[in-house]
């Protein structure tokens, strides 16, 4: 807890200094600003990594997929045939949505530089220290604890954004997606990622997450959805479409709450 504090007094200082020395600068602050902030949401990383996972899978075969794939997720890619590695990317991909661009965007909105830059710190010393194992359960609790509680919003806000998505492929996309999360999202192990998760599995009418293996240490989750379980490149290619839209919308939401906060 003391480490964390450390981490967060000192990151939030110099963000609020930052924000401090830049707002007397009007629109040219308010552009460096911007332009700080954006280094922190992972939208475009993101897709670009998990589409180098459908091209791997296409074009190299399972190895050049289990290389891809070992970028993005923690377990062990030697256990993963072709489907698993196609569920694993479409699953990266629909938790990071939340948790490297949903839940910075709202952070940001919310308190301004400070606010999506504490996020980060928070969400970064869960991805070091936050591990339930011998060497990190104790020492990490607090940050991963933390990191529950400042997903919470985007998760769901994400899993929304998601099932709206799918809706401009028909209705029964968006039913399917929207049964999986009132369903689905609270048997995750996670508080928040069966939420985007249950989201997407719904949405391309698959089953995600399940067990899994991380190291040596087999994770038996619940299932997300009630669709296929033999994912192929394909899918991950729908659900990089799927993520597209929902960005879209995400960000049409925000100009459009911008333009109603300017108008008052």
């Amino acid at each position: 807890m003391v480490a964390l504090f450390v981490l967060l007094a000192v990151t939030g200082g110099v963000a609020l200094l930052i924000e401090t020395i830049l707002a007397p600068l009007a629109i040219l602050g308010g552009i460096l600003m911007a332009i700080l902030a954006s280094t922190l949401l992972a939208q475009r990383s993101l897709h670009d990594h998990v589409a180098a996972v459908a091209e791997a899978l296409e074009t190299g075969g399972l190895e050049a997929g289990r290389r891809a794939v070992s970028m993005i997720v923690g377990r062990d890619p030697d256990r993963l045939d072709a489907a698993g590695v196609s569920r694993a990317a479409i699953e990266s991909l629909a938790e990071n949505f939340s948790d490297g661009v949903t839940a910075p965007a709202f952070w940001l909105g919310l308190l301004g530089l400070p606010g999506i830059v504490l996020y980060k710190a928070i969400n970064t010393a869960d991805s070091m220290i936050g591990h339930r194992n011998p060497r990190h359960e104790a020492f990490g609790w607090a940050a991963a604890r933390l990191d529950d509680l400042v997903n919470l919003p985007a998760s769901r806000l994400t899993a929304g954004l998601i099932i709206a998505a799918a809706a401009l492929d028909g209705p029964e996309p968006a039913r399917r997606a929207w049964r999986s999360v009132r369903r689905d999202a609270k048997r995750h192990r996670s508080p928040n990622a069966g939420w985007p998760e249950a989201a997407m599995a719904g949405a391309l009418g698959l089953r995600l997450a399940g067990p899994r293996v991380y190291g040596t240490t087999l994770v038996t989750d619940a299932y997300m959805g009630d669709g296929r379980i033999e994912a192929h490149p394909g899918d991950i290619r729908a659900a990089l479409r799927l993520y597209r839209r929902a960005l879209a919308l995400g960000w049409a939401l925000v100009a459009a709450l911008v333009a109603l906060a300017l108008s008052l």
